[in-house]
């Protein structure tokens, strides 16, 4: 039986050993969300890899004086975020997370009759009505293909900061604590990012779905 990776302490320990078993497990399960990450700050997907690579090293590098004081994970983002920014910085492509009031949960331009209100008891500021089920008849719709590639150049549109939490949260599973830990955001912040990134998404989909009912 393998090693459970998915402990801290385990994968801590067998990176420090060089075990390359373990190296191989981190690429294989956050390369791609942290190429996805890298591309919010740096204008090329070869600078992106570049980006990657280097924390991959700084990962290898620094295994020693990892203190333990977040998740390894966490840290490793954090060495991501850092080394990204730096380079989008020389590129002159840096766009900061936005400044939003923590009771702020309005989406400017969007008609407010199609979401629930701030002061609704279960679910302030989340949709009205659920989206269409598409899915369950796909002999009235799109393809599914066809309907990826939609959902992907409305993700493209997004703001960075709308676009990070999109990606960690509903591409990557991330929890929300842990977007929060890594972004350096409030629950709130965090929330209202989410809301509206998935909020445009769904609009942007939204002539298509309703020409298909």
């Amino acid at each position: 039986m393998g090693a459970d990776y998915d402990d801290d302490a385990v994968l801590v320990a067998a990176l420090r050993l060089g075990d390359t078993t373990a190296f191989e497990w981190m690429v294989d399960r956050y390369h791609g969300s942290l190429r996805r990450l890298a591309l919010n700050y740096v204008a090329t997907g070869a600078v992106a890899d570049e980006v990657v690579q280097e924390t991959w090293l700084a990962l290898i590098q620094g295994i020693d004086r990892f203190e333990r004081r977040s998740t390894l994970k966490t840290w490793l983002y954090r060495v991501l975020m850092n080394k990204a920014r730096t380079r989008g910085l020389r590129e002159q492509r840096t766009r900061p997370f936005s400044s939003l009031d923590g009771d702020d949960l309005t989406l400017s331009g969007f008609d407010p009759d199609r979401f629930r209100p701030a002061d609704d008891p279960e679910w302030p500021g989340h949709w009205a009505a659920p989206p269409t089920p598409w899915q369950e008849q796909p002999d009235r719709h799109l393809e599914a293909t066809a309907t990826l590639d939609l959902v992907r150049e409305a993700v493209a549109e997004l703001p960075p900061n709308q676009r990070q939490v999109m990606a960690l949260r509903d591409i990557d599973g991330w929890t929300s604590d842990e977007v929060c830990n890594v972004l350096g955001l409030s629950q709130t912040n965090q929330r209202v990012l989410l809301h509206r990134a998935r909020a445009k998404v769904r609009l942007a989909l939204d002539p298509t779905l309703e020409s298909a009912t």
